[in-house]
């Protein structure tokens, strides 16, 4: 049986709680996705700042736990089976948190599988649009003299909360009356496409009021607030 101490990651970031899930991330769109799934089930976690401005997620210790480099990652002690359990990819960590603590995942079947959907959703069409658009918008890509990528994410990015808005429509959340693990993946990146991207008048974000009104309900939820800032800088 594996033990924590076979996880080469605990070296570069020791457990001060070695019984609690072990959080590596950043208060990104996707990194938020967890902290804010942790804070809203109440399961006890210890958060690790995983810094990009020393490249922490390059070095062999993280890379150990996500060859993929990206953030969010969790090493859950009290994994399946009672073995230490480690997994990456935000979407993947969002459906075995809600698994593991039967909360914002419907129980019904079918409703299982929507709620599924709408995090596909997210992960397929979202954030690699809302993510391309920032970098084109706000980072390197305002050097490139062809606009076209920039128009071409913006049209695309509008487009996605085109279908947002009218699915939000007479519900009050992705899923209607239940908040869920859809709510969770989605309404961080838009938060971001709006604030820290700065593109609200480049989407035409105005017209969508629906996308708005179940935004502004996220925000204000207390364990949406808390997550966040989660890590915080040290």
């Amino acid at each position: 049986m594996r033990t924590l101490n076979d996880f080469p990651i605990l070296g570069k970031w020791p457990a001060q709680h070695p019984d609690r899930l072990q959080l590596y991330s950043l208060p990104t769109p996707n990194g938020v996705k967890v902290s804010i799934m942790l804070e809203e089930t109440g399961l006890p976690y210890e958060a690790h700042r995983v810094s990009f401005d020393t490249q922490d997620q390059l070095s062999p210790e993280f890379l150990s736990l996500n060859p993929n480099n990206k953030i969010p990652a969790i090493l859950d002690p009290h994994g399946p089976g009672g073995q230490p359990l480690a997994l990456f990819e935000s979407g993947a960590i969002l459906v075995y948190l809600a698994d593991k603590t039967g909360q914002l995942m419907p129980q019904d079947p079918a409703r299982r599988y929507e709620t599924l959907q709408w995090l596909m959703f997210q992960m397929g069409g979202v954030g690699p649009m809302f993510g391309q658009l920032g970098f084109f918008h706000k980072f390197a890509g305002k050097a490139y003299e062809d606009k076209r990528p920039l128009g071409r994410y913006a049209a695309e990015s509008e487009r996605l909360l085109g279908v947002l808005n009218g699915h939000l429509k007479g519900r009050r959340w992705m899923m209607g009356d239940d908040y869920s693990i859809a709510d969770i993946a989605i309404f961080p990146w838009v938060r971001n496409l709006i604030g820290f991207y700065e593109a609200r008048d480049l989407v035409h974000y105005d017209q969508f009021t629906e996308v708005d009104r179940v935004l502004q309900a996220f925000v204000a939820r207390p364990a949406v607030q808390r997550g966040l800032e989660i890590p915080r800088a040290a």
